[in-house]
């Protein structure tokens, strides 16, 4: 339903809409739908839950290490990352290869060894600093509801975070153009020969969808959050606890489609629509005020628009064409969705002396002859 309100000469249009069906059933044990742009919570299930995360802390890890290192720095791989198990390149002490090699793998291939040596190698080899380090970036990005006690996101005690405080930290992350443009990757290829492969199924398959990073370990179950862009929209959704990879892919999967099908783009200011016929008096025609430019958004289909018309409902002569008399406002609850100037779409000069004088004259006439009619 969109409901338009006018200024100084209120009128309303009611455009009906269709009812829209709440968020799918999902299996994850907490969920997070969310629109950055607007800060809209669209659906949410536990999202302020604390529950382990796997290797989506890997996205801390890359974050605090390249706030503090360089991109092309060589890594000298200690024994500590090149023993740690599960997924991993198979790193091998007293290897050496870049700090950008080990971010690729660490996001893309999720690889244990790489995070760890980036944790290694900015910690100065001190891996308790690094966890430090990577809390303190939390409490910077208040990620209230997030602890780290390890750089690749095995299970252990002390380590998790919320459906919340993930999508925020993807969202952190995603600001960053390196981060940016390695996780939209299924595949690259780095120092050793070496090629990685992602985890991240949704990647090239749902349309759109760009990031982020997924996880998995027994404690925390199949993870991912995701962003993705779409009918003029950005949203975010994050998925924690899945009971298997193939759940969690379907999971994701039913709340980014039923996400994107709230948005659809719209003119919000239509251009050459006329907004208000400004009255200028002395006899004249009414001057049609229109936008001086149209603006479409992407906004929700469920959710009403109030469109406001500031402007007068008399211009004072003369008048000029193209000269901003006004603006349209449009909100969507308290929201400003976007304001556009309106403009006067002809010129009307003030009459002379003469011709207010006879203006005036003829009107005095009319009112003496309707006394007598």
């Amino acid at each position: 339903m969109k409901l338009r309100l006018a200024g100084v000469a209120a009128a309303t249009l009611l455009f009906a809409s269709p009812a829209y069906a709440g968020a799918p059933p999902v299996s994850a044990r907490a969920f997070l739908v969310v629109n950055p742009g607007t800060g809209e919570v669209l659906a949410q299930h536990r999202a302020w839950a604390r529950v382990p995360i796997a290797s989506i802390t890997k996205l801390m890890t890359v974050l605090v290490a390249l706030d503090r290192t360089r991109w092309n720095d060589v890594v000298r791989v200690r024994q500590d990352a090149a023993d740690v198990g599960e997924s991993t390149i198979n790193l091998r002490a007293g290897e050496r290869i870049s700090v950008g090699d080990l971010v690729k793998a660490a996001l893309i291939q999720s690889a244990n060894d790489a995070a760890d040596a980036l944790a290694d190698y900015t910690g100065h080899g001190d891996i308790a600093s690094f966890v430090k380090l990577m809390n303190e970036k939390a409490a910077q990005l208040k990620l209230e509801r997030t602890h780290f006690t390890r750089a690749d996101g095995l299970d252990a005690r002390g380590h998790y975070s919320s459906a919340l405080d993930v999508t925020r930290l993807a969202e952190a992350a995603m600001r960053d153009p390196r981060i940016r443009a390695v996780v939209r990757l299924r595949t690259d290829s780095i120092a050793g020969g070496r090629r990685l492969h992602t985890w991240n199924d949704l990647l090239g398959v749902f349309r759109g969808l760009y990031g982020v990073k997924t996880g998995h370990t027994a404690a925390a179950g199949w993870c991912e959050v995701a962003a993705v862009k779409r009918n003029g929209v950005t949203l975010y959704t994050t998925v924690l606890g899945s009971p298997t990879r193939s759940q969690r892919n379907t999971d994701l999967a039913s709340l980014l489609r039923w996400a994107v099908s709230r948005y659809r783009p719209v003119w919000v200011v239509e251009p050459r629509r006329v907004y208000l016929q400004a009255a200028v008096g002395y006899g004249k025609q009414a001057v049609p005020i229109v936008a001086a430019q149209g603006a479409v958004r992407s906004v929700r289909v469920d959710r009403p628009l109030v469109e406001r018309v500031v402007a007068p409902a008399a211009l004072a002569l003369p008048v000029t064409r193209g000269e901003q008399v006004g603006e349209v406002r449009v909100y969507s609850g308290k929201r400003l969705v976007v304001r556009r100037p309106l403009v006067a779409t002809r010129a009307v000069a003030r009459p002379g002396f003469g011709g207010r004088v006879g203006f005036y004259a003829k009107r005095t006439f009319r009112h003496i002859g309707s006394w007598f009619t």
